[in-house]
């Protein structure tokens, strides 16, 4: 089974592109970015440059952090109906687009701060664009939106088939301007995503081809691309990996290696991708044994040993080592444990198997 309900535009002059389809989203949209990297990457330029020509009116809500809480979310659907917007446009990485998603169901159901994970509040939702300035989430091709809660600084998703986004449209042109940690962190969440998709009990053979070609581009291109960053054949193929990834998990989702990461982030401020990509090595020698076969076949297309894939991981410039304290280690683990991800794990996860990845981060 494969569901993924966006049109995806891809490539050279996408925003271009995609004016035909933006014309039938509606009148004014709500844009959902960040304060910086939409503009800095020339997406917000490109995008207000087209609704102009088509007449389509806008409104500019740029208050999104990195990791997106439910405040704001809140914020932007009052902004939203208070400025008469029928649709939704996010502009930036994963965090924008999934404000925007949550934005869109928000305004549509009218939902309070404590129903937005309550997926059966969620009726309707107003059209979404999704315009990525980072190679990473794939939340472009996903139904998942994570968000995080201040007052408990836990860090959660929810996903729901009205959450896709109706258009999508991908320019690696925007990529350009990423700062070389970005590049390295968001990248190495595509690749989280890509080796989920092989390790969940939700897997499809079906995926494998996208899985296979997805690994490769990314171990090929990311160290192109982290000594050239204005390499735009290279920052094309991260791009269309992280693609990938994103169509992947919203057939597989995602499994314990995300569920470790969240918390990571929240209490600690690590990056998402960075977070998944510290307890990679772990993840992957702990589901050895239920996925052996499956490794056998995407190391066999991508002509390299798991030997040889650690040995480019590690060389990779990211911090492995975090301080973290017992106490957060006794508070982390019923949290990750509880985590919708881990019935996807394919083998039994024990709550000493991740309290001991956990430790091999200090």
């Amino acid at each position: 089974m494969f569901y993924c309900p966006a049109r995806i535009i891809f490539g050279d002059n996408a925003m271009q592109k995609g004016e035909s389809y933006l014309t039938a989203l509606g009148k004014k949209a709500l844009i959902v970015s960040g304060k910086t990297s939409a503009k800095l990457s020339g997406a917000l330029g490109d995008l207000i440059d087209s609704l102009k020509r088509l007449g389509i009116g806008y409104y500019l809500f740029d208050e999104i952090t990195e990791n997106p809480i439910l405040q704001d979310v809140i914020k932007g659907k009052n902004v939203m109906l208070k400025q008469g917007c029928d649709f939704v446009i996010g502009i930036g990485g994963g965090s924008p687009i999934d404000a925007a998603k949550a934005i869109s169901l928000a305004a549509a159901n009218n939902l309070t701060e404590d129903e937005l994970y309550q997926i059966d509040k969620f009726l309707f939702a107003f059209p979404t664009v999704a315009i990525p300035t980072t190679s990473g989430t794939g939340t472009e091709a996903t139904q998942y939106s994570v968000l995080t809660d201040p007052k408990t600084k836990k860090k959660a998703g929810f996903g729901h088939n009205k959450a896709f986004p109706q258009l999508s449209i991908l320019d690696p042109c925007y990529t350009i301007s990423l700062p070389k940690k970005v590049t390295l962190h968001t990248a190495l969440d595509a690749l989280s995503h890509l080796l989920e998709g092989l390790y969940s009990n939700q897997r499809s053979p079906m995926l494998f081809p996208l899985i296979f070609s997805g690994v490769e581009m990314i171990v090929k291109h990311l160290p192109i691309v982290l000594k050239d960053g204005q390499n735009l054949a290279s920052r094309t193929e991260l791009m269309r990996a992280s693609l990938y990834g994103g169509m992947v998990i919203a057939q597989g989702s995602t499994t314990l290696q995300h569920s470790i990461g969240y918390p990571l982030t929240s209490e600690y401020g690590v990056p998402h991708g960075l977070a998944n990509a510290m307890v990679m090595e772990e993840i992957m020698n702990l589901y050895q044994i239920a996925v052996k076969h499956e490794l056998e076949q995407l190391f066999a297309a991508t002509n390299m040993t798991k030997d040889q894939f650690f040995a480019w991981l590690r060389e990779l410039p990211f911090d492995r080592q975090i301080n973290i304290s017992d106490e957060f280690i006794e508070r982390a683990i019923p949290q990750i444990m509880a985590s919708r991800n881990m019935a996807l794990n394919p083998i039994a996860v024990t709550v000493e198997d991740v309290g001991r990845i956990l430790k091999k981060l200090r």
